[in-house]
């Protein structure tokens, strides 16, 4: 797939190489700006230490480095960094609450802090993370016009509302496994649990920011969610599929936690006779009830009922999507390196193994 041309232009080849590096660049920066927001003071080895555990371990650095490429490709009118920084925090802080909630053991290739500290801990670590993250965004506009500050407010509050509403939906059907869940409840799930935090937003304020509040932020959401979404099943289906030496958190994970992914989905809609039951006791046990012999069992049946493979294309056509819905979203923006990286994103989400 070649990656959409910036505002609309002609096509680009897709360098997942520059996209790569320009991701660990951004990293980079941004890791050394959270710590640097972060105390280090006291209780230093029961909250501060803590809470600089997930900042430390590189990751994709995917929202930051579309906030700043957004703010930028709109003319770069003021400095992004501060609430670049300030969805990064929000991010680890989600990181360490999904890992209480979902039991996970691995995170970026190392322990959980859940599964290294205990849940109280981690949980308070969390919630630090959160109220920091709320710092560096206020302090940053501080320096804005009222009315823009305001605007970046409002947006912050949104979107942290919209994924804990994802978030909520997703644990409510794990305790309702008679719950019918089909793929257009599943697209509105990860709307807001994974798109609006991830891509939309990000991509909302970089452009209300680089143009000084006059962007029209509006065509962002159905690029920024379509983008969210290939970016989402590619990572779950990375769950199931990925190298464990390069996917950093546990393969399978998903499947031991009853996560209602696309491929589940699917399973649960074709399964017939024996499977389907199997597939219904499946749904029925809580984690620590489903053994890898069951888990395996359920993985095997994704690949007999082309669960798998159903995921994938639908990943991809949802991508050409945010091909398509590319050139709208960036119709007012400046053709350039900021433009590209952005475009050069649809097809690397597909593409990507970590």
């Amino acid at each position: 797939m070649e990656s959409p041309g910036a505002a609309g232009g002609t096509k680009q080849p897709v360098d997942a190489i520059g996209v790569e590096a320009r991701l660990h660049a951004e990293g980079r920066r941004v890791r050394r700006a959270m710590l640097d927001e972060l105390p280090d003071g006291e209780p230093h080895d029961w909250l501060y230490r803590l809470a600089r555990t997930y900042p430390t371990r590189p990751g994709k650095a995917l929202r930051p480095s579309l906030c700043l490429a957004a703010c930028g490709a709109f003319g770069g009118a003021r400095d992004a960094l501060g609430v670049a920084v300030s969805i990064e925090l929000l991010h680890n802080a989600f990181l360490i609450h999904d890992d209480i909630v979902d039991g996970s053991e691995q995170r970026r290739g190392r322990p959980t802090l859940p599964s290294e500290h205990g849940i109280g801990l981690a949980l308070n670590a969390g919630d630090a993370l959160a109220v920091i993250a709320n710092r560096v965004l206020r302090g940053h506009l501080r320096g804005l016009p009222d009315e823009l500050g305001d605007r970046i407010a409002g947006e912050f509050e949104v979107m942290a509302l919209r994924t804990l509403e994802g978030q909520a939906t997703e644990l409510g059907w794990r305790r309702s496994p008679e719950h019918s869940v089909n793929v257009e409840a599943y697209l509105e799930l990860i709307m807001r649990k994974t798109c609006w935090y991830t891509t939309i937003h990000p991509l909302r304020v970089g452009a209300l920011l680089g143009s000084d509040g006059h962007a029209d932020a509006e065509p962002m959401n159905r690029f920024g969610f379509h983008l969210g979404a290939a970016f989402q099943i590619r990572d779950d289906l990375l769950n199931l599929t990925g190298e464990p030496a390069r996917y950093g958190k546990e393969i399978n994970g998903d499947l031991f936690e009853g996560k209602r992914t696309l491929m589940l989905i699917h399973l649960t809609q074709h399964a017939v006779g024996p499977d389907r039951r199997t597939v219904r006791r499946y749904l029925s046990l809580e984690r620590s009830e489903r053994h890898p012999d069951l888990v395996a069992e359920i993985r095997a049946m994704m690949d007999h009922y082309g669960s798998i493979d159903m995921a994938q294309q639908t990943a991809e056509g949802i991508a050409g999507q945010a091909v398509e819905s590319f050139g709208a979203a960036f119709e007012a923006a400046t053709p350039g390196p900021d433009t590209d990286f952005v475009a050069g994103l649809v097809p690397y989400m597909l593409g990507r193994a970590l």
